[in-house]
């Protein structure tokens, strides 16, 4: 089996416990997810299976969305309704949609974020989080994210009074945590957030997910290698270079190349034989005049 799916992630499970589980499932190892999300987000999770694992150092650019709700009044220990009570203030303003559109547009495009206190980020070999839980003070890496799109929608339920929705479209490694605590910070209140799905992530919409009743169906009814998605779709941004069948070959044997008359303006680069996706190259770190394999897939059938 290879290929991708597009897994909708429950709450309550860690993304490894949903690798751990389609790992027994599937009674495949070699699989993996594209993007942590904590366990109470639900939403897209693409799980790489087989030769698509390949192909998840590649996804750094492509971009995720997500719907979260802001929840002004109160800051948390998590950034998030899990954690405990920071900050309190009374929300007797409520920011009118024009006054949250206008904060909002100051957030577009590349922002700063210092990474909540509960994350992953490691500092010193030692991740956050477990500077948290042993109440050890560590200072914060600044990093920049790029905010592709940010607006106020309209939720499918009815929000407490001071809260309300977003819908983010953003780079990978943003924290939609910190975000809503900025947010809120720039409308004049703590805040926090109250929920979050992922409705996108790396080409894969949340229309396209299956969950794992849909997949232990499909285990029992023996279709489920129909659920995979190719991974191609993964890397269209990537340009390409299509080569002949003597060609290809020798990209599948992983060697490598002359400088082609046109290069691709993307670095690295996709190796393509009738359409079918074979390796991605980049240009030689210390030849000028070579190009080398990064990656070969072994899914090429003539």
């Amino acid at each position: 089996m290879n290929g991708i799916l597009p897994l909708y992630k429950p709450k309550g499970m860690t993304s490894h416990d949903c690798v751990m589980k389609l790992r027994r499932l599937l009674q495949i190892k070699k699989i993996g997810h594209t993007g942590t999300l904590d366990p109470e987000v639900e939403g897209v999770l693409p799980i790489c299976i087989g030769e698509a694992t390949k192909i998840i150092p590649f996804l750094i650019h492509l971009k995720k969305e997500y719907v979260a709700h802001v929840s002004l009044g109160v800051t948390t220990t998590t950034e998030d309704s899990y954690g405990d009570i920071v900050t309190e203030k009374a929300v007797t303003s409520i920011p009118t949609k024009q006054e949250i559109d206008h904060v909002l547009r100051d957030f577009m495009g590349t922002i700063k974020q210092t990474p909540p206190l509960y994350s992953a980020i490691k500092v010193a070999g030692k991740r956050l989080y477990e500077y948290a839980r042993e109440n050890i003070p560590v200072e914060r890496p600044t990093r920049e994210v790029v905010i592709h799109q940010i607006e106020q929608t309209v939720p499918n339920k009815p929000l407490l009074e001071h809260e309300f929705q977003i819908k983010v479209r953003c780079s990978k490694g943003t924290y939609i945590r910190t975000l809503c605590v900025d947010i809120g910070k720039a409308l004049g209140y703590p805040a926090h957030m109250s929920f979050l799905i992922r409705t996108e992530s790396d080409a894969f919409t949340l229309a396209e997910t299956v969950t794992f009743d849909e997949i232990e169906r499909a285990i029992e009814e023996q279709t489920v290698e129909s659920l995979l998605q190719s991974f191609d779709r993964c890397v269209e941004p990537y340009d390409a270079i299509e080569v002949n069948k003597e060609e290809s070959i020798k990209v599948l044997q992983g060697q490598k190349f002359n400088l082609p008359q046109t290069m691709p303006k993307t670095n690295p680069f996709k190796m393509m034989h009738q359409g079918k996706l074979l390796a991605m190259y980049d240009l030689h770190p210390t030849k000028e005049n070579e190009i080398k394999p990064v990656r070969v897939f072994n899914t090429y059938k003539e």
